[in-house]
């Protein structure tokens, strides 16, 4: 038990106090649409109140990294254009675009999508797709 403590202790001593103290979260949004897709069929539906507290998007900052991190931490890549801001994962499973907040009502302009939704969030698994749009939260 002591060899425990003092090989966690060690790590502790090797991750800067700093780091751990600089994890924030950049994106967290809630669903209220679910689109399904595999090619031969398509599947649009709404997500409920309960469901959307499972199916939260959430993206968190740790020093200069992005991380999916309701999506199994997977590295992502941070990109802004215009009005939106887009991350990227780096292992090819999906992407979240949300829309800067700041220009939202220029956005909005661009059709209702831009209006009604905040983000998307675009999951591939094999050859199908799983698209989610919904409110920041």
């Amino acid at each position: 038990m002591r060899r425990s403590i003092q090989l966690l202790a060690c790590v502790l001593t090797m991750v800067s106090g700093s780091a751990l103290a600089q994890v924030t979260t950049a994106f967290k949004g809630r669903p209220s649409v679910k689109v399904s897709e595999g090619g031969v069929s398509r599947l649009p539906e709404s997500v409920s109140r309960d469901k959307s507290i499972n199916t939260e998007c959430v993206i968190s900052k740790i020093g200069e990294q992005y991380y999916w991190a309701s999506r199994e931490n997977a590295e992502m890549v941070r990109l802004e254009s215009g009005a939106f801001v887009t991350y990227v994962a780096l292992n090819g499973s999906g992407y979240v675009r949300v829309v800067n907040p700041t220009l939202k009502g220029v956005a909005a302009l661009m059709s209702q999508t831009e209006g009604k939704f905040d983000y998307v969030e675009h999951l591939l698994i094999g050859l199908r797709s799983v698209t989610y749009y919904g409110r920041e939260q």
